[in-house]
Parts: C-alpha cells; sequence; structure tokens
C-alpha cells in the first residue's frame, strides 16, 4: 500500500457550452460522478458548476492518472445521461486540471462548493475557472 496525497482540481464543460445541467439533472449527474469516481480509489472532495460546467476537486490514487480519471468520469456519464435521461448529451473536448496542496484544500473545496455563488456575484478565480482545449502545459523559461 502506497502513501499518497495527490489533490486535483477538474473542470469540464458540456459540449458547446450548452446550459445543459439544470438543478435536477445536476444532481443526477453529481451522484453518478461521485459513484465512479469512489469507484477508483478517488476521495471525491467537492461537484459543482454552473448549467455549462463542472468542477470536481478529488483526491486520486497514483494509479489513476489524471487524465484517465477525466476520460472515465466525462464518458460514462455522458453515456448515463443520454441512456437514462433520453438526452443527447456530451461533454466538451478537453478540460483543466490543477494539482493543489493539501494545506489549500480546503479553500478550494469552498471555492467549488460557492460556484453558484461565485458566478452570479463575479467573483471568480480565473486560474481555478480554466478548460482550454489547446495544450497549456508548463514551460521553463530562458
Amino acid at each position: 500500500m502506497a502513501y499518497w496525497r495527490l489533490f486535483y482540481q477538474f473542470v469540464w464543460a458540456t459540449k458547446e457550452r450548452e446550459p445543459l445541467l439544470d438543478r435536477q439533472l445536476e444532481a443526477h449527474v453529481h451522484r453518478y460522478l461521485v459513484s465512479k469516481g469512489s469507484g477508483v480509489g478517488a476521495l471525491m472532495f467537492a461537484l459543482n458548476g454552473m448549467e455549462d460546467h463542472l468542477h470536481v476537486v478529488a483526491a486520486v490514487p497514483p494509479r489513476v492518472s489524471p487524465a484517465d480519471f477525466v476520460k472515465r468520469l466525462k464518458g460514462s456519464s455522458s453515456r448515463f445521461v443520454t441512456k437514462e435521461f433520453d438526452l443527447p448529451f456530451a461533454w466538451q473536448e478537453g478540460y483543466g486540471v490543477f494539482s493543489i496542496t493539501e494545506s489549500d484544500l480546503q479553500r478550494l473545496v469552498s471555492y467549488v462548493k460557492g460556484q453558484k455563488q461565485h458566478h452570479r456575484q463575479g467573483t471568480l478565480v480565473a486560474a481555478w475557472e480554466r478548460m482550454d482545449v489547446e495544450d497549456d502545459s508548463p514551460r521553463l523559461a530562458g
């Protein structure tokens, strides 16, 4: 058994940023994602978003890469919504992933839980909202 502390925030959007996640569907999607994430050994700390995007704060075990984690959650939840609710549902290509320290975990969980309020009040943290499709990997200076 390995000792690990790998905390991430993931952000992804509905296809074409369509406002598909109404309150009722959102609750079903969140429950499904918590179940799916827990199924791969992740600890799901917070899920929230708006009608057109979703934030997930989770500790993901080292045997599951962040890319595989997102692929599993996005792919299976698209199929779940399409099948269970007879909706042509899909997530947009791409996602944002941010590693966070354990000391910042509670602050980010609070931020994600307050997503709707942050959007209403315009108090978003731009860096935590990124989910661009293009490669925005870090570069070494110089």
